[in-house]
Order: C-alpha cells, then structure tokens, then sequence
C-alpha cells in the first residue's frame, strides 16, 4: 500500500510542482524518503534555516509563474520561515507550505515539546499561517493530506497568486494508505482546470479614448505588470503614443529606465521626475498598481488629485481599484489581457511628440540621469559610488537583486535599470536578509543570467548562510556587499543620537572564503567595477566587501521637497 508521503508527492509532481526548498525536521524528515524515489522530476534543495528557504521559495514562485514549495518543521517553519510567506501573501508569489503539526505520534493533547496542534500547552500552526496565506488546511487523514495539496496548488496559482499552505498531522505522514481511500481521491488537473475571466473590451477601448484624448497622461505600473510578464508589450504602447511610465517600488525596471518614456519610480524613496510627472499628469492609468502611501509620498495631495485628474485603475482583483483613491474607471482584467488588448485596439499617435517633449522637459528639470557624486573618507566609496558602478555594469544578461536600508535606498534612487524586468526587490515587506536568498534562487530559475546582489552588511550577515547552499548546487552568484558597519538607514536618521546601530566591522570575503565561496574587498570607488567583472569571471559564489563610509547619509536619495 502506498504511504501519504508517496501520495503527496505524486500529487506535487501530478500538479506541475516540480522544487522544493527545506531545512528538514520531525515530519518533513519522515516525508523525504518519498521525494528520494522521485529525485529524477522533483528537486529539494537543502538549505542553511527556514528563513533562506522560504525567500528562495517565494522568489522561485515569483520568477516562474509557478509555486514552488516551502516544507519544514511546524514551530520553526510557523515563525522564522514565516518570513518568506508573509513576503509572498504581501508581494502575490505563488508558494505551497508543506508543513507538520510535530506532535510526534499523537501527543498533541498532552502538551509535547514543540506542538502546533493548537490544544492546551502547544501553540498552533494553522493560527500562525492562516492570517498570511491565501488557503490554509489542517489534514488529519491520509485523504486530505492529497487533497488539500491539490487546493493548495489550484489557491497558490490563481489570480491574485499567493502563498497557501497544507499543515499535516504528523503521525499520517507515513501511514500506509488503503486504496481507493475514503473519500475517494480524483487527479488534480480537474481541480486545476482555469479559464480566465476577460476584460471587458468596450471598457478597455474607453481607456484608449481617454488616453487618445489626454495632454499629459501617464501610466504607473504595479507589481500587476510585474507579475505577468508585460513590461516590454508595455513600454512599446506608451513609446508608440508617447505615454509616460512610472512605476511603483514594486515594479521598478518593469520597462527600461532608460527609454524616452520612462519617468522612474515613485515616492519619497523614488525620483523627482516620476512625482513631478504624475502630478502634471492629466490622466492617470493605474495598472496593477495598489497606490499604496508608501509610493504616493504618503498621500501628498499634490500628486494624485481625485476630481481634478481623470483616475483609471486596472486590476486583476476588483476589489483593488478605488481602493486607495476613488476612480473615474475601473476595469477588471489581468495585465497580460489587458496590455495586449489596448495594443490591439491601438493608440493615436498625433500628441506623441509633444507628449515626448513634456517628458524630456521634466527629466531636464529634475536631472533624472543624474547621481550626485558625492565624498567619501578615505579607504572608503559613498552608496553612490557602488550605484554608479553597478549602472555601468548592467547588460541584457543581467538580473539584479536588491535588499533593505540605505543601499536599496540608493540603488532605487539611483539605478536607471537598461533592461525591462532584471531587478528584484523584497516588494511585499522589505525585509532585511532576502537579497542574498532571493539572488540564488534567480540563479537557479534562470542559470543562463548573470546575477548579482547588492546588500547591506546588516541584511547580508542574517542570511550569509546561503553561501553554502550556493557552494551546494553548484550557483555563480556575485553578491555586492554595502558595508557601513552598521544600520544605516536607521543611524541616519537617529542624528547625533545613535545607539543600537553600529556593528563591529566584519571581513565578508573572508568569511565567503570559510564557507567554499570566494571574497574580494574594495576600498575604492575605481576599483568597483573591476570587481564585478572579476567576481563573475570567477565563479562560483563570490562575495565582494565594499567598504562604505559609515557618514555616507541616504537623505540625499530622498524626493520630500514640495511638488
């Protein structure tokens, strides 16, 4: 008789779910065996902690479309790993969490160290998962377990994607299975089966009549755009129209920032060009984007303006446009309808060149390609410096992962990405640590890319541990380290009051070195970009300590001044 672990498993493999990313303990070990006999289609990647396992299997959802799965030990996969899951319910990732109740063989109910049974003197893992996942099971029989992998799979795929977990019973986990069980278990691609709801094409040809008729319109791109793959169909429509392009944090680099029409990223953390163009703007087209306060300068209402700018929102998720601002059209459509659609329909060209002009007249004003070139103390570089470096570097190869703190600050302040969609960014939360998680997994989705990360010594030291996992399978990856000693953004903004901020000065490229990477050091800003090109010639992972000044402020990559 087959064991609930080979019918999970089949069922995984049975659904197009084909990676999995683990720190194994209690029922996970008892699961393995069964991914052993299917190690020829279904690949497990061991990592250092939950917490890098579960970016990895966010991120891994992310790139493909498809969910990847995060199993663990219930306590530890409920609360360290949590943060890659809370990552993908936030930033929309696709993810299956396979995970156990680790009440060893029924004690549950007497209090075993380590219980998420949720009875009396135990904690409870579905309590803790539920909030963040869009579908959350408890199995308790052999029959679930398969059957709420299935709707797992179907919760995590749909629009709007996301994180949904099974949480097993840890004594079914190997029980053998009596066939045909009861109730009786069906395939899964009959519960997978999915036809798209379309947009509405008369409300998509009133987008176009309104962009045909508008002075200064401008699109601001979401993680929508993001997600399905339509930032280059995107940029050739407003380029053909003459449409400017913002994006929120989340989709920045979803279009080239290098093209006529891209005006940046919005927000306090975003660029002049960007607000001051929306806030000009006439008509705004909100496509897959939330309008959270974290991009709209926190609600300034000089930027978006109901009633006195025409609104459009369009989201896969109704409930999503007019969210935030009331909207003079919503329309209901995922981007990868919706994009092609308008194009179909067509855009007028005739306001094109003015429409340009205006763009090129905002960059002018507000120096969109320009990066302040600012001191440095000596045997150091400025944030600025490494941004610079890394611009120059960038080819159509290349995929760039960011983390948290002033070096992301710089880097989205500064970066101009050349290429539609090569930037990763911890979109959802902003957590520290995800960069260096978030660069293997793109190394592993897309082995042909060249990929690099830039991170802060403070987010880099809480998941380092991936280095060894990228020393494991074999993944070249060059990972930039910003190294300021400490919590910079966090020392900024304490002034002449600093505490809790400063860290003793750690040797990465030592440390990499310890761990089977490599390490290279900089202490110069010429030196920079000779250690990029240098750490991928190496291969392997390479990690290259760039020492910052720990003065260098990222209050100058902020946009606050008055619109």
């Amino acid at each position: 008789m087959p064991k609930t672990n080979e019918l999970v498993v089949d069922t995984l493999i049975e659904a197009g779910v084909n990676r999995a990313f683990t720190l194994p303990g209690l029922g996970v070990t008892w699961s393995l065996p069964a991914f052993y006999d299917r190690r020829d289609e279904f690949d497990v990647v061991l990592t250092r902690n939950e917490w890098i396992a579960s970016i990895m299997a966010q991120v891994t959802g992310r790139l493909t479309g498809r969910p990847a799965v995060l199993m663990g030990q219930g306590p530890w996969l409920t609360t360290i790993g949590a943060i890659g899951v809370l990552e993908a319910h936030f930033a929309g990732s696709p993810m299956v969490v396979l995970t156990e109740t680790s009440d060893y063989d029924g004690y549950g109910q007497q209090g075993v160290y380590q219980t998420m049974t949720g009875d009396y003197g135990g904690a409870d893992a579905m309590a803790s998962l539920k909030p963040i996942t869009k579908y959350c099971t408890y199995a308790t029989t052999p029959a679930e377990a398969v059957f709420g992998v299935q709707m797992a799979v179907k919760h995590a795929s749909l629009p709007r994607t996301g994180p949904a977990a099974v949480i097993m019973k840890t004594s079914i986990i190997r029980q053998e299975v009596e066939m045909p069980t009861k109730p009786v278990l069906y395939g899964s691609q009959g519960y997978l089966a999915y036809t798209p709801a379309r947009p509405d094409r008369d409300a998509v040809a009133r987008l176009a009549a309104l962009l045909d008729g508008a002075k200064r319109p401008v699109f601001i791109a979401g993680n929508g755009v993001l997600a399905a793959n339509m930032g280059a169909q995107l940029q050739a429509l407003a380029e053909s129209a003459g449409v400017a392009v913002a994006t929120s944090y989340n989709a920045k680099g979803v279009i080239a920032e290098t093209s006529d029409v891209a005006v940046g990223m919005l927000g306090t953390w975003g660029v002049a060009t960007a607000n001051r163009a929306v806030a000009e703007a006439d008509l705004v087209v909100m496509l897959g984007a939330s309008m959270g306060p974290d991009y709209t300068r926190f609600r300034d209402p000089g930027l978006i303006r109901p009633g006195d700018q025409t609104l459009v929102q369009v989201d896969v998720d109704p409930r999503n446009a007019g969210w935030v601002y009331p909207v003079d059209l919503a329309i209901t459509g995922d981007m990868a309808d919706v994009v092609p659609m308008l194009a179909e329909i067509g855009l007028s060209a005739a306001g094109r060149e003015e429409r340009l002009a205006a763009v090129r007249a905002v960059k002018e004003r507000t120096r969109y390609n320009e990066l302040p070139d600012l001191p440095a103390a000596q045997g150091t570089v400025h944030h600025a410096d490494l941004v610079r470096a890394v611009q120059d570097f960038l080819g159509p190869d290349d995929m760039l992962a960011l983390d948290a703190g002033s070096n992301r600050i710089w880097s989205t302040f500064g970066l101009r990405m050349p290429y539609p969609q090569q930037l990763l960014v911890p979109g959802g939360t902003g957590v520290m640590g995800w960069g260096g998680p978030a660069a293997a997994a793109a190394k592993l989705v897309h082995p042909d890319k060249r990929v690099t990360c830039i991170s802060g010594d403070g987010g880099f030291m809480m998941t380092l541990q991936v280095i060894t996992t990228c020393v494991q399978q074999g993944l070249s990856v060059v990972y930039l380290v910003d190294n300021n000693s400490g919590l910079g953004m966090v020392r900024d903004n304490l002034g002449e009051k600093r505490i809790g901020v400063d860290f003793a000065d750690i040797d990465f490229a030592t440390v990499a070195e310890g761990m089977g990477g490599k390490g290279l050091r900089v202490y110069h800003r010429d030196e920079i970009r000779d250690a990029i090109e240098e750490g991928h010639r190496m291969g392997g992972p390479v990690v290259i300590d760039v020492k910052v000044d720990p003065e260098a402020s990222h209050h100058q990559a902020v946009d606050n001044a008055p619109l």
